[in-house]
């Protein structure tokens, strides 16, 4: 291949990763935004549905000036002021895959065109409110790595292990209803209106948070085969395209198998 061709393919590469980029941050402001006027105060150590937006924006890197900005938006009036409604859509996808989407959106019609034409391209159902939340549980969830650096015996350095019954105390301490080994980390997982206290807690005992969010949890994953896998993950990867769409939750049980069949896709 000539370099001309090299550079060629590098600068479709790079404009394509820019617009991803660039459409995640808009994503993410619009997110602040809402989190921030909905919560009546532009401060996150008092508003914790803005503390999990902006945490999540600075974990892919986004500049504090556009976090700022986003903030901003909420308290703005006029031409400024913040115009987007919160809209859930529900259906099921391949396999019977039960699909939450969160969206936030300045035009409603457009929102429910994209994401019923998502659904319908994809071989899924968009359903009516309430048809598939049931199946869901809100809670907050907290990223801690299981190595850190710290003098703290309540989190591990470099040569030594976690000590897990002290971090499952330290965890009881500060609030947490619960957690899982996730590998290279620990998932905290707390009520939905307390994970700013219970990440506020874990802190305090000199526990490096690494991130949280608001999520939702299926209670009962639903098992599919590694076909089926692959459909309902080209549904939610066409939702995730969508400038409307925050977050997309499905039932789906992702095994080791399925996990690296997606990977591979």
């Amino acid at each position: 291949m000539s370099g001309h061709s090299k550079w060629a393919t590098t600068k479709h590469k790079k404009a394509a990763i820019d617009a991803k980029r660039s459409s995640l941050f808009s994503k993410l402001s619009r997110n602040i935004t809402v989190a921030a006027k909905m919560g009546g105060d532009p401060n996150p150590d008092n508003n914790a549905s803005l503390s999990a937006a902006v945490a999540r924006a600075r974990m892919v890197s986004m500049p504090n000036a556009k976090i700022q900005a986003a903030i901003d938006k909420a308290f703005g009036a006029g031409a400024d002021a913040a115009v987007y409604e919160e809209i859930v859509y529900e259906g099921y996808g391949p396999a019977g895959v039960a699909v939450y989407v969160d969206c936030l959106t300045d035009n409603k019609n457009r929102t429910a065109a994209d994401v019923r034409s998502a659904f319908t391209h994809s071989g899924g159902n968009l359903g009516t409110a309430g048809s598939v939340a049931f199946q869901f549980e809100r809670k907050g969830s907290i990223a801690v790595d299981k190595v850190i650096v710290s003098e703290d015996k309540k989190v591990a350095d470099r040569e030594n292990a976690v000590d897990e019954d002290e971090f499952m105390m330290a965890v009881a301490e500060a609030g947490g209803n619960d957690y899982e080994d996730a590998g290279d980390q620990w998932i905290v997982w707390t009520a939905y209106d307390k994970m700013q206290d219970v990440q506020k807690g874990l802190e305090a005992q000199g526990i490096e948070v690494k991130g949280s969010e608001l999520t939702m949890v299926p209670t009962t994953p639903t098992d599919v085969s590694v076909s089926d896998a692959k459909k309902v993950q080209r549904l939610i990867d066409k939702l995730d395209e969508l400038d409307d769409v925050q977050n997309v939750y499905s039932t789906m049980n992702i095994t080791d198998e399925i996990a690296a069949a997606l990977e591979e896709e």
